[in-house]
């Protein structure tokens, strides 16, 4: 069976294509893209000219079928117009229709503008929320908005010149006092960085022009909640009715709690 490629392709400057994948795409018979010529382009750069598909976010699956079908006559290659594929972009329905037909699916990484952006924001995090662009229609965004706004990590999101405006008033009535870190035209010859508060952003972004991804500081751990002393007791009566004693009872006070075991102990001691 032939292989299809997930090929990550530059977010703007064209030497972050990698070596591996200007060599796998010299190789395939067939790039399956989002926009033909765009890719081209990308190809013309590189001296070849492998057999162009057109695969975006309306191809029909009719359209998908015919695409799934050459490879079995070769191996292909996926790509979007920047970054990687299936990530905010055409390429998952491909990659779902070639696992389904039997084919092998290698992911090549490269460019992402969703990392490069969080690489450089200086927070410590484990995990961030990525909810790709936000919805053209103010109180869905609004809704979207609202739901990221408990999210521990930064939220990450997708945003064009024309709607960045409105997109910032909104995070400023969800997250007026979140730092946010916004990063446009990344790689690109007018490259920019902004940090600072959704409020300040609207200020500075007068004439906003490109691509856009935004980064809201997250919630962060909640402050741990003080449990009294009569709360414990209550807890205490309460598993005494369901039948724990002793040691048990302790122990499984301890575990619904999270309290050190020696002050669960004293109050239960206290209360017999």
């Amino acid at each position: 069976m032939s292989t299809l490629y997930v090929v990550a392709t530059p977010i703007g400057n064209l030497s972050d294509l990698t070596k591996r994948a200007a060599e796998i795409l010299a190789s395939v018979t067939t790039v399956a893209a989002e926009d033909t010529r765009v890719t081209r382009k990308l190809l013309s750069h590189l001296g070849i000219s492998p057999r162009l598909e057109s695969l975006h976010e309306h191809t029909s699956p009719e359209r998908l079928d015919a695409v799934v079908a050459k490879l079995d006559s070769g191996d292909m290659a996926v790509v979007t117009d920047a970054g990687t594929p299936g990530i905010s972009d055409p390429g998952s329905a491909l990659v779902a229709a070639a696992v389904a037909a039997g084919h092998e699916v290698i992911p090549l990484p490269g460019p992402s503008a969703i990392v490069t952006a969080l690489s450089i924001t200086g927070w410590s995090f484990d995990r961030f929320l990525f909810i790709g662009f936000l919805p053209r229609k103010k109180k869905e965004r609004l809704i979207e908005l609202v739901k990221a706004s408990t999210e521990k990590g930064p939220v990450v999101a997708y945003e064009s010149p024309h709607r960045i405006k409105d997109a910032l008033v909104d995070i400023d009535k969800i997250f007026s006092e979140r730092q946010l870190v916004i990063c446009r035209e990344l790689t690109k010859l007018h490259e920019e960085t902004f940090r600072g508060t959704a409020a300040e952003a609207i200020k500075h972004f007068t004439e906003p022009r490109g691509e856009f991804v935004v980064i809201i500081e997250g919630a962060g751990e909640p402050e741990p909640t003080e449990i009294s002393d009569d709360e414990i007791i209550e807890l205490i009566d309460k598993l005494k009715e369901d039948g724990f004693i002793g040691r048990t009872l302790v122990d499984k006070a301890v575990e619904l709690t999270d309290l050190p075991k020696n002050r669960v102990y004293r109050l239960s001691i206290g209360n017999n």
